[in-house]
């Protein structure tokens, strides 16, 4: 098997051939999935290794004071060889990883080969191949964790056994200094433990990141916004605690820890940085400085960790192996987003040249993962399931009016994009609008003109003369909601998305072949824009493969959105990500067959490329990191000497063969207000609804639109092509 190594002499990385490890009783061999790069801890390892003996020695003075021990009792001789000959030795690298169990040592009962494991600690989840892991070392991955995610465990655990030492409560506010990996993650694990943060670093990038994954606030440690925001939030009195996850020689993160700091505030050592205390300043406020031990309790006991022997549940509550399944646990269910700090994903047969380009600043990293072949080989040909839907409708309803809906749901998408297109319409009644709070029911009602305004679900749906209900709540519920009513016989318009999970989709149409129902329609209005239907008619019909460009500038959302909770929510693409599939897919006329996603660092901008039956591509970029006063969407569609030109539902020009810049057809006028088809979709909606006509999409569009955008997830995730498979 291969193994990255170090010789601490020469610095020398290398990935080595080396032995198989054998699987002893008492732990687990695990073949690697994935290894995480813990940027901190092994780029200073890696760089100590780079330096002069004497760099070496006054970076490490506990060993030199070993030597100078070793030396009074052996001799300068002996001892000199025996520190020659450690440092001219390969030392291994890493302590994070997610794999499978390989082979079960005996003893062990709680996993079984195939299992998907964590594994935590130095001499046991390094970037190797093959690892043997001690059962105290290693905790199984709940299900549908990805892998590349469960490789966070081990650091994960080391930021979390830094909070527990912190003691927050609800309602505190902290102070993280140092916002790289682990920064990170403390930052996420107060935020879900009810803590307020505030975070310090002098990288705006790392800033942004903390604050969009729960900080308050953020700033340069030399900045004045820090001291105010602390201010601002503790009404003067300073932090109850500071999380020091800082390194390097600087000793500003103790003297910022004491200056910020409440009276008998915490102060809490994650990192390795300068400890330095200033003492007048931690006298005079009596601070309590604490210092964090890696993963937790049982970390450096041989007993603990070699033997298996746990600690007693009502002695010591979190272990080491208790801290990791507690993490993972945690990242499983959405309250704590690593996917984020995932800045690289590199081949395991690279190595090298990555930590290189770590340590020479050309990779600028939160978090870097190596990819292992057992992985690389199940995401080359991944594939996400197009369901093939299988119903014989119920017969249809005469045609009648009014139609009558019901609203389940009315945020700012309902009550500015749909209410005003059907409030007043002819033949349409608002009977009754659903939402979880009495006011926002009450609001809906007097500004629309609803009927009846509740917070009782099961009344609508149970109500006979309801024709439609629409479904425009948060993404998390759509797909339950929806099949609810379709279970109720009710025409059913819900907002994008459609389903977050595979099993989602697959419930809702389960759903629509057990009840019969398959009046749904989804969101989708880009294909209803009055414009872009013009110039999709005036493009004509194609004889040949084309090329589609979607640049959608999404833009930064506002610190707090409900947006950015990815766990409970789902990502932002996948969000409204399927507007822009749908549109594409109606421009060429066909469901694409596969998908392939990368992503920029952090995952901020997105490049996702369809390809469909007939050769045609679209590539659709996503990002989040433009200039806000570029247009949000523009879209080009090149075909037979044509190219379709639209600029954000706004202006559209067809370019034709025939000579340089020659141009077909531009839009006439401007447009008093950009139309994106809201009204159109809704019309179409309405007729269908009344007559018992098809609904404006068909449904096998509307799960092969919703089935490429789960793909994306499951393309940026393996790094590879997703087929999207017709099931039957």
């Amino acid at each position: 098997m291969k193994q990255v190594v170090q010789n601490y002499k020469s610095g020398e990385l290398a990935v080595l051939d080396v032995p198989v490890p054998g699987c002893k009783p008492g732990g687990v061999l695990v073949r690697t999935a994935y290894s995480l790069i813990s940027t901190g801890t092994e780029l200073m390892k890696v760089s100590e290794a780079g330096m002069s003996m004497l760099g070496k020695a006054r970076s490490r003075p506990d060993q030199v004071a070993k030597v100078m021990q070793s030396v009074a009792t052996n001799g300068v001789p002996a001892t000199y060889r025996k520190v020659m000959g450690k440092l001219d030795s390969y030392t291994p690298l890493g302590y994070s990883l997610c794999g499978v169990v390989e082979q079960v040592g005996a003893g062990i009962d709680d996993v079984k080969a195939g299992d998907l494991v964590a594994c935590a600690g130095n001499e046991h989840a390094l970037h190797a191949e093959l690892n043997w892991v001690p059962k105290n070392l290693y905790a199984p991955v709940p299900d549908g964790l990805a892998p590349r995610h469960a490789a966070f465990g081990t650091v994960g655990s080391i930021a979390m056994q830094g909070v527990r030492q912190g003691e927050p409560q609800l309602g505190e506010v902290a102070l993280v200094i140092g916002l790289g990996l682990i920064g990170q993650l403390v930052v996420q694990l107060l935020a879900a433990s009810g803590v307020r943060v505030v975070g310090v670093d002098p990288d705006p990038v790392r800033c942004e990141l903390a604050e969009r994954l729960g900080a308050a606030a953020c700033g340069d440690p030399a900045s004045a916004a820090v001291e105010a925001a602390v201010g601002e939030l503790t009404g003067g009195h300073g932090v109850d605690q500071v999380y020091l996850a800082a390194g390097g020689g600087s000793n500003q993160p103790v003297e910022l820890a004491a200056r910020l700091s409440r009276d008998r505030g915490r102060v809490v050592d994650i990192g390795k940085c300068r400890l330095d205390l200033p003492w007048n300043a931690y006298y005079e406020k009596e601070l309590d400085v604490r210092f964090s031990r890696s993963y937790g309790p049982g970390r450096y006991d041989p007993e603990y960790e070699l033997e298996g022997r746990d600690y007693p549940i009502g002695y010591v509550r979190w272990t080491e192996r208790r801290n990791l399944a507690c993490f993972l646990d945690l990242v499983a269910r959405g309250r704590v987003d690593v996917e984020p700090l995932v800045s690289h994903v590199a081949d395991f047969a690279d190595a090298v040249e990555t930590y290189q380009s770590l340590k020479d600043g050309e990779l600028k990293a939160v978090a870097v993962l190596f990819r292992y072949p057992e992985a690389r080989a199940e995401a080359e040909s991944p594939a996400v399931a197009v369901p093939t839907v299988n119903v014989k409708p119920s017969p249809a309803r005469a045609a009648r009016t009014p139609v009558r809906l019901a609203f389940v749901g009315a945020g700012n998408y309902a009550t500015s994009m749909l209410l005003p297109h059907l409030a007043g319409r002819e033949g349409v009644e608002l009977s009754t609008v659903v939402t979880t709070t009495a006011l926002s029911a009450a609001n809906a009602q007097r500004k629309f003109g609803f009927a009846e305004a509740t917070t009782d679900l099961d009344t609508v749906l149970g109500d006979k003369s309801i024709d439609a209900v629409f479904v425009v709540t948060r993404h998390s519920s759509h797909a339950e909601l929806t099949r609810r009513a379709l279970l109720a016989g009710k025409a059913v318009f819900v907002e994008k998305p459609l389903a977050l999970t595979e099993d989602e989709l697959a419930g809702v149409l389960a759903t629509v072949e057990e009840s019969g129902n398959d009046r749904l329609q989804v969101g989708f209005n880009r294909r209803f824009a009055p414009l872009l239907r013009e110039a999709r008619k005036r493009f004509g019909a194609r004889t040949g493969p084309a090329s589609l460009r979607y640049l959608v500038n999404a833009g930064r959302l506002p610190h707090g959105s409900w947006y950015l909770r990815q766990g409970a929510e789902g990502s932002r693409f996948a969000g409204e990500g399927g507007h822009f599939i749908d549109t594409a897919s109606w421009l060429l006329e066909a469901d694409p067959e596969s998908v392939y996603a990368v992503a920029t660092s952090g995952n901020e901008d997105l490049q996702v490329v369809l390809r469909y039956p007939d050769g045609s591509t679209a590539t659709i970029s996503y990002v989040t990191t433009g200039a806000p006063g570029f247009p949000k969407e523009t879209l080009d569609l090149v075909a037979d000497g044509k190219v379709l030109r639209l600029d954000d539902f706004v202006r559209a020009s067809l370019f034709a063969d025939g000579g340089v810049g020659r141009k077909r057809w531009v839009s006439s006028r401007l447009p008093k207000a950009r139309d994106k088809g809201q009204n159109a979709e809704l019309a179409a909606f309405i007729k269908a609804v009344r007559t018992g006509g098809p609904m404006p999409v068909p449904l096998e569009s509307l799960v092969a639109t919703t089935s490429a955008t789960l793909a994306v997830q499951a393309g940026l995730a393996g790094g590879a092509p997703v087929t999207l498979a017709r099931t039957r």
